[in-house]
């Protein structure tokens, strides 16, 4: 079963990414002594874009997850004024394996599949456009011999 819906943003694409992470430097008590590491968490950003995304993303999820493999396909629609460049291809920043670890990330937490490593057959792409706007495309597929 083919399923597909578009998320449209106003304000413009969402600019986080699961690559937006950051570090400091915490302490704790090891054998009695104070041992530094290194602590990694998402920057406040990348969490309101996974909000956004996922209350939009929220409306389409499935009743129940899938355990099939998963066949995905993102289009990002980055919004532009210049006409001219609508429908060209995007090929700056943000990199397009970026943007879809975080969208693979919010449909596994909304429970679209069981775990995005179900999805084995992926393809992104990156346009420019009026309006920003997310087009997601996922299909359940058969396991078996090609």
């Amino acid at each position: 079963m083919k399923n597909e819906f578009y998320l449209h943003f106003e304000e413009g694409m969402p600019k986080g990414t699961a690559q937006e992470k950051g570090e400091k430097i915490m302490y704790k008590i090891q054998n009695g002594r104070r041992v530094p590491y290194i602590h990694h968490y998402r920057k406040s950003e990348v969490e309101i874009t996974r909000r956004v995304i996922g209350l939009k993303m929220a409306r389409f999820r499935p009743e129940k997850p899938s355990f099939m493999p998963i066949k995905l396909e993102v289009f990002l629609y980055f919004d532009v004024k210049e006409r001219k460049k609508w429908g060209s291809y995007k090929d700056t920043k943000p990199d397009c394996d970026n943007y879809v670890k975080e969208i693979k990330d919010i449909m596994t937490a909304l429970g679209f599949w069981g775990d995005d490593a179900q999805v084995v057959d992926l393809r992104v792409v990156k346009r420019y456009a009026e309006k920003a706007t997310i087009c997601i495309r996922w299909e359940e597929l058969e396991d078996g011999p090609t």
